[in-house]
């Protein structure tokens, strides 16, 4: 019988074409990695990263003045106006001059406003100028030489504590500190992954394979990258977004599809018929599972920011490529190893075929009381997922900013001295001034008007400064502003200067446009995207979800229950997030220290990734319970079957990543810990309490309703995903699997 549906007709032309799936998978890999590596991976500029007004502030800034980063100088621990300090600054300047790459140095004998009202501290600032972009060198690498001067001046002068700050600096740190911490943990996600496959496969072999599918897709999606991000700019965490994705959704195509083979052999097949029965089952269920996953992260194209479409792309990229890889590749090396998947066994663990057609224990006795018992079953779940979830009803966001930082770097420690002789200098609120052609003696005037309220004002902490662009086109006003510049009282402050002052005073200028950028207005402005954007991003990924199932399983109860269940875990996790690192719990254990918010973009992150991973899980096993259900098995029975038949296969791939998600929790950046442990709580709760105690409870007690799909809708087509018991048959003669049974019967329809 030929092969009904795409999965399976792949998996059948692969199977009997092996040298050219194999060879055309290493090919495109290959071209792939080649490919990409002609083309440096552009990242999005600082204007690209924001929204709103906030954005558009920056656009004109960065239009209208010369691409500079701004460093600055700590000198601290002396009086600015001594001998020695006076000696120690000319120095510094001389030092800074011979560089070569120094421009516009201004000491705190320039401009009074760079010594401390303390009277212990001074700044020293100077400029650096952009490179093209096209250029091969970055302002992160100009930057090393002025470094090295002032570390000199410093070594010098061991009394005097001497440090640096500045866009550039900590960029090129914090650039180095990240990419220690990622290249650890992608090197330690490895091993980890590998020894979790051992564990569930009892084999080497068995357990290699998934792995070097998912790292291929992998790093073909990472090379991709490099001549999309010619098109469209994409975030520098985008390629560690990836990583965690890819090696998830690879991993997790090969076990199902490998577990399947496994499984149709220990009951009898043939190795032809098992690897058919695979791919017309579990290659089913890849296929639609990718596409939902696919879907789930196109959500964030809805978002209405940069960093959200460039995540898109590269999850839905390296899903796509992990989908193809499974479909065509995978039944080739499985056919090409046959039994010797099984080479390489570990001792003292069963025997890889005893295990395919064994139960697992704990998971039987588990289902074996839920089952029985549904009503306690769920009601204890939901309660316990409702009790989680409720820390997420005071969820606070914020912009990720100087605060979550790691404090270990040497940059951000004198940033934070800084602040303490300087306070609001780094945060203050930058008023952006297009005059539009308005008469210069109007804009002075205002600006007067301006200086004026602000002096009359609570907000400000100390004396504002302004720029002007070459063709006085332009304006920049830096105030800076009360608070951390993520408080109340930034906040406070940013609405006033928005909401009162600016009004009131430059923008009465006829022509003029205003715009206020900075940290607090960066993130006033994204939270405020989040909250705009949210409802429509949960909309088309709950809706398309909805659709896909209802399609794929032709019932209406499927797709509603599903995302019911995936909304409970995303809540949980949620939940979790709030009281770790919003609440402050766990800082020793984790080490952070909270900033009492979480990361603005993590929850709608989150939610597109937990959803479209969840789903994952979900489409395996329904299929699987479908599979049961149409052979004839009672409701209750199918669930058993369904549930215990992918049990260790789920939990093997949960144990996958929640261990990698968990590497990313001991990063050194906050934003990247609340990802991490966030992820893989809910994986963790997914896969336990919704997978084997809600999901099991509540289909016993809908019983046939599972399946209702409304007369009105009987119209949808078929789906080639429906089982109808109709495996392939074995063309070596090999024992069949239990005769399909008379289909059971059909909900009344309403």
């Amino acid at each position: 019988m030929e092969p009904r549906g795409i999965a399976a007709r792949a998996g059948r032309w692969s199977a009997r074409h092996r040298r050219k799936a194999v060879l055309g998978w290493l090919a495109f890999v290959i071209l792939a990695v080649v490919i990409g590596g002609q083309f440096t991976t552009e990242s999005l500029t600082d204007e690209e990263y924001g929204v709103g007004e906030s954005q558009r502030a920056d656009k004109a800034y960065a239009e209208a003045f010369a691409d500079t980063a701004k460093e600055t100088v700590l000198i601290e621990g002396a009086d600015p106006r001594s001998p020695e300090v006076r000696a120690v600054v000319g120095e510094l300047v001389a030092e800074l001059e011979e560089t070569g790459v120094a421009e516009n140095i201004v000491t705190p004998y320039d401009d009074p406003n760079q010594i401390a009202q303390d009277g212990r501290a001074a700044l020293l600032t100077y400029e650096i100028a952009e490179p093209p972009r096209d250029a091969d060198e970055t302002v992160e690498d100009l930057v090393s030489k002025p470094e090295a001067a002032i570390e000199s001046v410093a070594a010098a002068h061991p009394d005097l504590g001497i440090g640096y700050f500045g866009d550039a600096s900590a960029s090129k740190a914090l650039g180095e500190s990240f990419q220690e911490d990622f290249r650890q943990a992608e090197v330690t996600s490895v091993p980890i992954t590998l020894i979790i496959l051992i564990l569930a496969f009892g084999a080497l072999l068995a357990a290699v394979v998934p792995l070097i599918l998912a790292a291929t897709a992998v790093a073909a999606a990472i090379a991709l990258l490099g001549p999309i991000s010619q098109i469209f700019p994409v975030d520098d965490a985008v390629g560690s977004v990836v990583l965690l994705i890819g090696l998830a959704v690879g991993v997790d195509y090969a076990m199902f599809y490998l577990r399947r083979e496994r499984e149709e052999r220990a009951r009898g097949r043939s190795k032809e018929a098992a690897l058919a029965a695979a791919a017309a089952t579990s290659g089913r269920a890849v296929l639609v599972s990718g596409i939902t996953v696919a879907v789930a992260m196109a959500g964030m194209y809805f978002a209405g920011a940069a960093t959200f479409t460039s995540f898109a792309t590269g999850t839905i990229l390296v899903v796509a490529i992990a989908v193809v890889g499974s479909l065509t590749v995978l039944p080739a090396v499985l056919s090409a190893l046959g039994d010797r998947v099984n080479k390489g066994r570990v001792p003292f663990l069963t025997p890889p075929e005893e295990r395919a057609g064994r139960e697992p224990r704990i998971w039987s006795a588990v289902l074996d009381r839920v089952l029985r018992r549904p009503w306690l079953a769920g009601g204890a779940a939901l309660a316990v997922l409702v009790a989680l979830a409720i820390p997420a009803l005071h969820l606070k966001m914020q912009v990720p900013g100087i605060e979550t930082l790691p404090r270990d770097l040497e940059v951000m420690q004198t940033y934070d001295r800084i602040q303490e002789h300087f306070p609001g200098e780094q945060i203050a609120a930058v008023a952006v001034i297009e005059t539009n052609g308005a008469p210069k003696d109007e804009v002075e005037a205002a600006l007067a008007e301006f200086d004026r309220a602000l002096a009359e004002s609570d907000f400000v902490v100390g004396p504002r400064s302004v720029e002007e662009s070459p063709d006085g086109s332009v304006y920049a006003v830096a105030v800076p502003i009360v608070g951390d510049g993520m408080d109340d009282a930034s906040y406070a402050a940013l609405a006033s200067l928005r909401g009162e002052v600016i009004p009131e005073t430059i923008g009465q200028v006829e022509g003029a446009e205003v715009n206020v950028t900075g940290f607090t207005a960066g993130s006033e402005d994204f939270n405020q995207l989040m909250e705009d954007r949210v409802p429509v991003v949960f909309a088309v990924v709950l809706g398309a979800a909805f659709l896909l199932l209802l399609v794929t399983f032709r019932s209406i109860v499927i797709p509603i229950k599903a995302i019911l269940l995936n909304l409970l875990s995303v809540g949980a996790a949620y939940g979790a997030l709030v009281w770790i690192f919003q609440d402050g719990h766990l800082e020793s254990l984790l080490g952070f220290e909270s900033t009492g918010a979480i990361t603005s973009w993590l929850p709608l992150f989150l939610f597109v990734i937990l959803f479209g991973l969840s789903m994952d899980y979900h489409v395996f096993i329904l299929s699987r319970i479908r599979e049961a259900y149409d052979r004839g098995l009672s409701v209750g029975d199918a669930v058993g079957a369904g549930i215990k038949g992918t049990a260790s296969v789920i939990s093997a791939a949960a144990i996958v990543m929640v261990a990698v998600f968990a590497i990313f929790a001991t990063l050194s950046a906050i934003e990247f810990k609340q990802a991490g442990v966030g992820l893989g709580l809910a994986i963790l709760i997914d896969a336990t309490i919704i997978r084997a105690v809600l999901l099991p409870a509540t289909m016993k007690l809908l019983g046939k309703w599972n399946w209702y799909l409304p007369s009105w809708l009987e119209w949808l087509p078929r789906s080639r995903f429906e089982f109808h018991g109709e495996l392939p048959p074995d063309p070596e003669g090999g024992e069949e699997p239990e005769a399909p049974r008379a289909p059971a019967p059909e909900p009344a329809r309403a």
